[in-house]
Order: C-alpha cells, then sequence, then structure tokens
C-alpha cells in the first residue's frame, strides 16, 4: 500500500560525482515503478541569465510533476561557488525551515520526493549549518553516490562515517562511472561493497542518459515515511 509518502536524501562524495544525474535515473525509477516522483535541490550555486541552474532544470524534466521551480529550488545563487560564499555575497541566509516547508509541500504532491545536496555530505550552508544538518532536519535516509575513480574509498567511507555519526540511515549507494578509464574498477567496486554497510543499487555507466540509468538502477528500501521533525 502506497499510501505513506517517502523521500530520501541524496549526496554524494564529492562535487561534481553525478549527484543529478543518479536523482534523475531514480525519478525514472520510481515512475517505471507506477509511482509519481519529484525532486528538489533546495540550494543551488550557479545561475544563468534567466537565473535558473541546469540541475534544477534536469531534475524538472525527469520528475512526474512540474511544481514552482521556488519549491524545488528554494535558494539559487548566481556565482559557481560554495553556497555559503554565495549567500554572503548576495546578502542572504539559507533557512532550514524554509527548506523544510518546501520539502512538505512537495510530499502533498507527489509519492517520492528526492532531495539533491549540494556538492558533499557536509557543505557548509551557513555559519552554523551545513548539508548535514539539512538532512538530519528532514529525516531522510541517505543514497550516497560514489563517483568512482581513484581516491573514492576513503571518501566514501568518511561520508558513511558522518551520515551514522548524524543518526541518519544509509539506504543505499550506486557507483557512478565518472572516469571510465578509471583503474582496477571491479576491484574497488568489491572493496567498497564489503565496507559500505549497505545494499549497492547499481552501477552508472559512462555515457548513458538517466531513462537508460534507470534500468540499471534498483529502488531503495521503501520504509515508512517520517515527516520532518517527527
Amino acid at each position: 500500500k502506497m499510501t505513506d509518502l517517502r523521500g530520501w536524501f541524496i549526496t554524494g562524495t564529492d562535487t561534481e560525482i553525478g549527484k543529478t544525474f543518479v536523482a534523475c535515473a531514480l525519478l525514472h525509477a520510481f515512475r517505471q515503478a507506477g509511482l509519481s516522483a519529484v525532486a528538489m535541490k533546495p540550494v543551488a550555486a550557479g545561475l544563468d541569465e534567466q537565473g535558473r541552474n541546469e540541475d534544477v532544470e534536469r531534475l524538472l524534466a525527469a520528475s512526474s510533476i512540474q511544481p514552482a521551480r521556488s519549491l524545488v529550488n528554494p535558494y539559487g545563487f548566481r556565482a559557481a561557488i560554495a553556497p555559503h560564499i554565495a549567500a554572503t555575497e548576495e546578502g542572504r541566509n539559507i533557512e532550514l525551515p524554509c527548506i523544510a516547508a518546501s520539502f512538505a509541500e512537495l510530499q502533498t504532491l507527489a509519492d517520492v520526493v528526492l532531495v539533491e545536496g549540494v556538492g558533499g555530505f557536509c557543505v557548509p550552508l551557513g555559519a552554523d549549518c551545513d548539508t548535514a544538518d539539512l538532512a538530519m532536519m528532514l529525516r531522510l535516509p541517505v543514497i550516497l553516490v560514489v563517483g568512482m575513480r581513484l581516491g573514492c574509498i576513503n571518501h566514501a567511507l568518511l561520508t558513511q562515517q558522518a551520515i551514522a555519526a548524524c543518526g541518519l540511515s544509509l539506504a543505499g549507494w550506486v557507483a557512478n562511472r565518472i572516469d571510465p578509464a578509471m583503474s582496477r574498477f571491479s576491484e574497488n567496486l568489491a572493496a567498497l561493497q564489503q565496507r559500505l554497510a549497505a545494499p549497492l543499487l547499481g552501477v552508472v555507466t559512462h555515457g548513458t542518459t538517466p531513462a537508460e540509468a534507470a534500468h540499471r538502477l534498483q529502488l531503495p528500501a521503501m520504509g515508512p515515511a517520517l515527516s520532518p521533525g517527527t
């Protein structure tokens, strides 16, 4: 019975390792499973002349519904730099309760809401909060996108520790082949499978579309819905 509204927080081992791509692929996979799905990127840095962000547009294109951009992306900044620096330069504050309110509204519109973080798991959003605090406020299980390249094992294990330290569950991880020439790929994948205490949801090969990648992903286990702050 799919009456529970569900969500996941998408984080990555670094910036530019395919969080948006995997989020789009998961949106396609949920839709193929008969669920309505939408994603939000609460904080995005790097807007074009029209005030739009490429990642936000890709998430909207892959979603079942087309909500207001202000719900999908409450905080968009012009400069493609660390968000807390961009916010300071524009004289704005990133308010986590505002993001939680947008998330709650999106939950009323779709069966599944994916929340894509910015950069890695502990990126500062202000003087006293970061993306880990956002994930904690939303109380969402986390899906980790591992950008498969040299150094990814350490990044993945440190991120797993940070997620556990926040009291959040790692619902699964996706191996994204951002470096198709990575040496000893299968050995690195095996090392991650041994050490990450969550299921591998799939391996995304280089050069595929999100719709194609969706067929290579298994959906994370459907737990009961949690309301933010409960």
